[in-house]
């Protein structure tokens, strides 16, 4: 069975205030020109199908796009929500799209059901878990011991009726430890939303969605596709793909990639003004690609990003790299608290004021406090 694996389309959205969309649109074509050269029985979308859980009207129209797409080609479509998207806009309209072969993950309410498709070597599985928090299993399964984003989806994959005689796909949307990150996602700093990837052992591939650079973690088959776009500056050295999964026999899967090329690549570029605005420099390199400038020149320049657009239209950033700029940054080490994770500031301040550590249930409880407060502010 040949599968399609992509997740965080994010569409809609904004980058340095420039709008994503004219690249989102061709990265469409794109994905729907290799479905069609690859004819597979199923094209996944593991979560944050929008950039936000209101999406704009040209991003819904994005999706449509893709999904009357993709269905016209294969014959099943999976998608689930992310972090990013609202669990019922992705539910709405699921059981009447169900009968066109597409499968939109419900709103969380402890019932996972497979659906299952055939192949010439049997059954396989396709089991959708959109992203999920400990409270949302909690609230189902009430007498559980659920404190961690762990607990919660091993909880949520036993309730899961997973067969070990024939092969199953998991599609979720969670940080699984040891996942390499950048800039660009929404995850705790400090790692409260870990999920450990023992959880995942029963299933024969794992789909996920939330990390945007493309990786395996542990075993080869509990995958991130990555971004078909990047979004941020740390993902310029990413190569951005679309995964193709092969599942034969039970125990044999078989994993590939077919490259994605963006209309304007994102890229860094550093040095002095005169050196970058020189035909010498600027004829050897890609003017329209979205940049990042560094400007290691000393003194100001004048109307840098105005003067830099003359050559180079698509800046997203200008910097400085100099003696002010490093003295500056050496001054700002002091703000790095504000990027550590609450719990850590308060387990600092509880051991200052009281001279000791708190104890395992302190941290239990203020755990359960923080997480209360989050949801809240949601």
């Amino acid at each position: 069975m040949k599968i399609i694996h992509l997740s965080d389309l994010h569409l809609g959205k904004r980058v340095n205030e420039f709008s994503m969309i004219p690249e989102q649109e061709n990265v469409i074509e794109q994905i729907t020109k290799i479905t069609r050269d690859e004819r597979p029985d199923a094209v996944i979308i593991a979560g944050d199908v929008y950039d936000k859980a209101q999406p704009s009207a040209e991003a819904v129209r994005l999706f449509d796009r893709l999904i009357c797409g993709l269905s016209d080609i294969c014959g099943h479509v999976f998608v689930i929500s992310g972090n990013h998207d609202s669990a019922e806009r992705i539910a709405f309209g699921g059981r009447i799209m169900e009968r066109g072969g597409v499968h939109m993950s419900p709103v969380y309410d402890g019932k996972t059901e497979p659906q299952t498709l055939s192949d010439e070597y049997g059954e396989v599985d396709f089991f959708m878990l959109p992203f999920i928090k400990p409270s949302h299993v909690r609230a189902v399964f009430e007498d559980a011991d659920i404190s961690s984003y762990t607990d919660a989806v091993r909880r949520a994959v036993e309730a899961m009726r997973v067969r070990p005689d024939r092969r199953s796909v998991l599609i979720t949307h969670q940080f699984v430890t040891g996942a390499g990150t950048c800039d660009s996602e929404e995850i705790s700093v400090g790692g409260s939303d870990n999920v450990d990837a023992s959880v995942f052992e029963p299933f024969d591939y794992v789909a996920l969605g939330h990390i945007h650079g493309p990786q395996h973690i542990g075993r080869e088959t509990i995958r991130y596709c990555g971004t078909p776009l990047k979004y941020s500056f740390s993902e310029e050295n990413h190569k951005k793909s679309v995964t193709i999964v092969e599942l034969r026999e039970k125990g044999d899967a078989r994993i590939s990639t077919v490259p994605i090329v963006p209309i304007h690549d994102m890229r860094s570029i550093k040095g002095k003004y005169d050196e970058l605005m020189s035909k010498a420099f600027y004829e050897g390199t890609r003017k329209d690609d979205y940049l990042r400038i560094t400007l290691t020149d000393e003194r100001d320049i004048p109307n840098a990003v105005s003067r830099l657009r003359t050559v180079y239209p698509n800046i997203m950033r200008l910097e400085y790299d100099n003696s002010r700029s490093r003295a500056g940054a050496a001054e700002l080490k002091a703000a790095e608290t504000e990027l550590r994770a609450p719990a850590e500031l308060f387990a600092e301040l509880f051991k200052k004021q009281n001279n000791k550590e708190m104890t395992d249930e302190q941290k239990e409880i203020l755990g359960d406090m923080i997480e209360k407060i989050w949801e809240g502010e949601r």
